[in-house]
C-alpha cells in the first residue's frame, strides 16, 4: 500500500509550513508590524537631530537593523517554522542576507533622497521605496535559502505494506 497522506512520516513535534499563500499572508502581517517598528525608529532618530547627512543614513541603518532583526525572529517562529534549523549554516545565511539587504535599503533610501523632488513626503517616500525593495529580497531569500524546508522523501514501502 502506498501512503497518500502528504504528511505521512512527519512527526507531530516538527513544525509544518503553512504553504506559500499562508507564508505570504504571515510574512505580510509580520512585515507590516516590523515596518512600523522600523519606520518609528527612523522617524524617532530623525526627530533627535539625525535628519542631515550623514546622520540620516545612520538613522536609516539603525532602523533597518531593529526592524529586520524583529522580522527575522517573528518569521522564523510563525512564517517559516517548517524550515527552521539550528546551526551555523542558517545563521550564516541570515547574516549574509541581511548584510546585502542592509546596503540595499540604505542605498535605495539615499538614492531616493537625491532623486525625489523636495516635499514634506520626500523622506517618507524614500523610506517606503527602500523598505519595499528590501522586503521583496528578504521574502525570496528567507523562503528559498535561509528557511528552506527539507525536501519531502517518498515513503518507503515495507514488506507488510506491500501485501
Amino acid at each position: 500500500m502506498v501512503a497518500t497522506d502528504p504528511k505521512a512520516g512527519v512527526t507531530a513535534g516538527e513544525p509544518s509550513s503553512p504553504g506559500l499563500l499562508g507564508q505570504l499572508v504571515r510574512f505580510g502581517l509580520i512585515g507590516g508590524f516590523c515596518a512600523l517598528v522600523d519606520f518609528g525608529v527612523y522617524q524617532g532618530l530623525r526627530a533627535l537631530a539625525m535628519d542631515a547627512t550623514p546622520w540620516v543614513d545612520i538613522a536609516r541603518a539603525l532602523s533597518f537593523i531593529v526592524g529586520t532583526t524583529t522580522a527575522f525572529f517573528l518569521n522564523r517562529k510563525f512564517t517559516f517554522a517548517g524550515g527552521r534549523q539550528e546551526g551555523a549554516r542558517q545563521i550564516g545565511s541570515f547574516v549574509l542576507l541581511y548584510a546585502v539587504t542592509f546596503f540595499v535599503a540604505v542605498g535605495v533610501n539615499r538614492t531616493m533622497l537625491h532623486v525625489l523632488p523636495e516635499s514634506g513626503w520626500k523622506s517618507t517616500l524614500g523610506w517606503v521605496v527602500s523598505q519595499a525593495t528590501a522586503t521583496m529580497i528578504n521574502f525570496v531569500m528567507l523562503k528559498w535559502v535561509v528557511f528552506r524546508e527539507p525536501r519531502a522523501t517518498s515513503p518507503v514501502l515495507t514488506s507488510t505494506e506491500e501485501n
